[in-house]
């Protein structure tokens, strides 16, 4: 593909991660009717900046972070040989987002979708996943549903591999268990690249309607302090995925990108209990079964 194609994708993808980070966040302080959201423009040294929004102490989201970035330059020589492409330079865009509700029968979730190009290679990658604490069956398999239709609709997309890569990525080594009930995440389609960005973009727009009816279910359902508890000994698991194996969190603090920006996905309130165990027959300890052995949601 000639470089004013590969141009031609920069610019529109760009364009896009913005104006979806306004409909993402213009929704979310919708449905929370009580915080906004903050925003901090960044520059980043070597190339580039981004658009960090975050909203805190809201009535439905206890923190949300909502990201949008183009960063571009060198890489460290270490870093650009684990990478896909060739060389040093680089060029990404994309837009990243935690939220964390803050009742523990909200799911947490992520989603992430991004524009690479390291040299002659250029690659779309990205994802959503989803975290719950308490697990309702049917959030899960609606969120799943949402998201496989998005690849149905595109012939570089495959639910069941994405869906499985998505599985073996979210897995705490150290736990033997699943950070949630996963959902899809895929790394270079392959194929023509107006393809793979119309797909990306599908999933991308079909966000909202995979997760805003779930926390429409459950926001104002009453929960106890044991529950909000367990929330936040499970939190603890997303923190330890996040520090230990996360790549973008990696690849953020690899080029140098804005710190208070990568590590906005951490939630606010998490405790760690030693040797902690939910009792048996409980739906604290249903949830944990389902995370040791992956179910096909959709």
């Amino acid at each position: 593909m000639a470089d004013t194609r590969v141009d031609e994708v920069k610019q529109r993808m760009e364009a896009w991660v913005y104006a979806l980070q306004d409909r993402i966040c213009n929704a979310l302080e919708a449905l929370d009717g009580q915080a906004s959201f903050r925003e901090d423009l960044w520059q980043r040294e070597g190339g580039g900046g981004g658009r960090t929004r975050v909203l805190e102490d809201g009535a439905v989201f206890e923190k949300a972070g909502v990201g949008a970035s183009t960063v571009h330059g060198e890489l460290e020589e270490a870093f650009a040989r684990r990478l896909q492409g060739e060389g040093r330079r680089f060029y990404a865009t994309g837009v990243s987002l935690v939220l964390h509700p803050r009742s523990p029968l909200v799911p947490t979730v992520h989603a992430n979708f991004r524009f690479i190009e390291q040299g002659p290679k250029a690659w779309f990658g990205g994802g959503a996943d989803l975290t719950p604490y308490y697990l309702f069956d049917e959030d899960a398999s609606h969120f799943h549903r949402t998201l496989k239709a998005a690849c149905d609709r595109h012939a570089v997309a495959s639910y069941a591999r994405f869906k499985a890569t998505c599985d073996r990525y979210f897995h705490l080594r150290h736990r033997d268990e699943a950070r949630g009930v996963g959902g899809l995440f895929f790394e270079d389609l392959g194929g023509p690249l107006e393809e793979q960005m119309a797909f990306v973009q599908d999933c991308g727009d079909a966000f909202l309607p995979a997760y805003l009816p779930i926390v429409e279910r459950h926001k104002d359902t009453p929960f106890t302090p044991e529950q909000r508890a367990w929330q936040e000994i499970r939190r603890g698991r997303y923190v330890e995925f996040n520090l230990l194996y996360d790549r973008g969190t990696v690849f953020g603090l690899e080029t140098r990108g804005r710190t208070e920006s990568i590590l906005m996905s951490l939630p606010p309130r998490v405790r760690w209990v030693y040797d902690h165990h939910p009792q048996p027959g409980t739906p604290e300890a249903r949830l944990e079964e389902v995370l040791r052995a992956p179910r096909d949601w959709a």
